[in-house]
């Protein structure tokens, strides 16, 4: 009966927390910041809907997995197996699998913006990172990983931007006004992304970002 009891109260757990998934994929992982990274790219390219919102969505998600799959195994091997074989108690599970995701969430969050919400949550300055609360952690770490994201967009639109800034100059001074810069380079723009491999050279930014 206790058996029936637990296991209908770990399927209960499990719908609640897929429930919550999406939440927890957007606020405690890197999922937003190579959202936002990509995002940028498709605006400095000057391309509307390609890749498609759907495309960008999905390789987000597996890049997110890529990254966070040591921190997974960890949450795996020190909370989920553990409850699964009946060895420790949903409680000690959930303690247990927040321990490594907070570690890789104060590796990724800046020491000022964990001061701010520190300050705002008025709580004393902690001596030690078990003494930060968790809901003081995520904000500062979502603020972190937006301010990071707009620092690679600024930096990914620079040569694209100049390009523009060439190609409009260029159309002046040939009294071509009435055609759209954005028409001509376009073109340069995909090109200079494809001859440079910058999928390869993004991914490896992206990835090496959170090291």
């Amino acid at each position: 009966m206790n058996v029936t009891s637990s296991n209908a109260l770990q399927i209960l757990l499990l719908i609640g927390g897929l429930s919550i998934l999406p939440a927890i994929l957007f606020t405690v992982t890197g999922f937003t910041r190579i959202l936002i990274v990509l995002g940028f790219i498709r605006q400095a390219l000057g391309l509307q809907n390609t890749p498609p919102n759907q495309v960008l969505i999905g390789i987000s998600l597996f890049l997110t997995l890529f990254v966070m799959m040591p921190t997974i195994n960890a949450i795996k091997k020190d909370a989920f197996e553990p409850l699964v074989h009946h060895q420790i108690s949903t409680a000690t599970a959930i303690q247990r699998g927040e321990e490594p995701l907070r570690e890789w969430m104060f590796k990724q969050t800046r020491n000022e913006d964990l001061s701010l919400f520190l300050n705002l949550a008025q709580v004393k300055t902690p001596k030690t990172r078990a003494q930060v609360p968790t809901y003081v952690l995520i904000p500062a770490f979502i603020l972190s990983e937006l301010k990071t994201a707009f620092e690679i967009g600024f930096l990914i639109f620079l040569p694209f931007l100049l390009i523009d800034l060439i190609v409009s100059s260029t159309l002046m001074s040939m009294g071509m006004i009435m055609l759209p810069p954005s028409f001509i380079s376009l073109p340069f723009k995909v090109l200079l992304f494809v001859l440079v491999d910058g999928w390869d050279l993004v991914t490896h930014s992206l990835v090496a970002s959170f090291h």
